[in-house]
């Protein structure tokens, strides 16, 4: 007998276990009124927020590509001065090496000259002065 009243408390036990295991889930399946708005309102701040960040996103890219032209056209600008001051410094040697070459080549004539002059003077020198005898 007591083992009759033990299987059927158990009966009843697990009935009601099961019973409060079927509530519990049917609560959680069907919100209340109150928390599905909850849900709804925080639902829609969530798609504000969403928005809010897409449009600084749309912003931050724009920013960004005008930022990148600039710097694209500052790059460029900077690579024409290159080559202008890379081309007036090739001309800048070319002009002192050329007046270099002519104030080689000028002082150069003028030596020649003297030495012209020098070999003459010692021609008329030698020329006019008797030669000791032998």
């Amino acid at each position: 007998m007591k083992k009759a009243v033990r299987k059927g408390f158990v009966l009843v036990v697990s009935v009601v276990v099961v019973i409060m295991l079927i509530a519990g889930c049917e609560e959680q399946q069907l919100p209340s009124a109150k928390k599905s708005r909850l849900i709804a309102a925080e639902n829609m701040q969530l798609k504000k927020e969403l928005e809010r960040r897409s449009k600084d996103i749309k912003g931050l890219k724009e920013l960004h590509d005008r930022e990148i032209e600039k710097q694209e056209k500052l790059l460029a600008k900077c690579l024409d001065e290159k080559e202008t001051w890379k081309e007036k410094s090739r001309q800048n040697i070319r002009n002192q090496v050329n007046g270099v070459v002519d104030a080689i080549m000028e002082q150069n004539a003028k030596l020649r000259r003297e030495n012209e002059k020098l070999k003459a003077q010692i021609e008329k020198l030698t020329a006019t002065k008797p030669r000791p005898l032998e």
